[in-house]
């Protein structure tokens, strides 16, 4: 059963394309160790909530757009294993040209529930 680890980042509009050319990088390395899909999305539509939002959850602030992405894991065992060597890989350590703040991205991984795609492919 696949598993999805998912991402909110605050990143500086200014800094798009450094984020992009980052995530290009780094997605052929997430797929080296064994994931099948990796999705960034650049926020387009973010409304700000009564309650919360995407933008609070990461406390954007004035001039940040919210990236939301998701690695796509052929298992939550494949990830576990991955995660060690991901960790440990010179290609994927933070550096100083970091195009967001590391500290206000949240992730999590998830249990695939719905897949309307795989769905259709039965």
């Amino acid at each position: 059963m696949a598993y999805i680890d998912g991402f909110v980042i605050p990143v500086p509009a200014e800094k798009k394309e450094a984020y992009r050319e980052m995530a290009a990088k780094a997605a052929p390395i997430f797929m080296e160790y064994g994931a099948t899909r990796v999705v960034e999305c650049w926020g387009d539509d973010v409304p700000d909530g009564k309650v919360t939002d995407f933008k609070r959850a990461v406390k954007a602030e004035a001039g940040e757009t919210v990236v939301f992405s998701w690695i796509v894991w052929p298992s939550k065992a494949v990830r576990d294993a991955a995660s060690k060597k991901i960790m440990a890989d010179p290609r994927l350590q933070p550096g100083p040209d970091m195009p967001f703040d590391g500290k206000r991205l949240i992730y999590g991984g998830f249990e695939l529930l719905l897949d309307s795609a795989a769905q259709s492919l039965s």
